[in-house]
């Protein structure tokens, strides 16, 4: 029983101490964060500027679907409202999330990698460049010997060497 515990202990630490479980747990902590942020410029700023048209609030905009809609004399509600303002609301508050997280993060990453690859790639290619006027140096040179000797280039050899 001690060892079984032990093994389940120990699988579970390590589970933990993975670099996937980490990365997620700040993924979690920093996307409530945000979504705290993305809900006060919704609610502060992109609502009134919509509800200057109609109500200061985009959950106060509903249709009546079954009449009379309003509140009972027993207190309880009638008929059947609709709260689109309520659903428009949730759309604009994932619209801007998305926007915000694609302008403020995938778009500046995106283009940090491609820099990078660029700069990746441009290394290599003047690795390349330096090898290939190395490459044509040395068959120069041996050109120049070959006709200072006054022979020809030897045969069978690879890339003609």
């Amino acid at each position: 029983m001690s060892k079984k515990k032990e093994s389940v202990l120990a699988g579970f630490k390590a589970f933990l101490m993975r670099g996937n479980v980490v990365d997620l747990a700040v993924a979690v902590v920093i996307g409530a964060a945000f979504t705290n942020i993305v809900n006060s410029v919704v609610k502060g700023i992109i609502s009134p500027v919509v509800g200057a048209v109609g109500t200061q609030s985009l959950d106060g905009y509903k249709s009546c679907l079954k009449a009379p809609c309003g509140i009972g004399a027993n207190g309880q509600p009638t008929g059947v409202e609709i709260l689109w303002g309520s659903v428009l609301n949730a759309t604009l508050t994932f619209v801007i999330t998305a926007a915000v997280v694609y302008f403020l993060m995938v778009l500046p990453m995106a283009k940090y990698l491609a820099r990078q690859e660029a700069r990746r790639k441009a290394r290599e290619g003047v690795q390349e460049l330096v090898e290939i006027t190395e490459l044509e140096v040395l068959k120069e040179i041996r050109d120049e010997l070959v006709a200072q000797r006054g022979g020809t280039a030897p045969t069978g050899s690879r890339d003609g060497f």
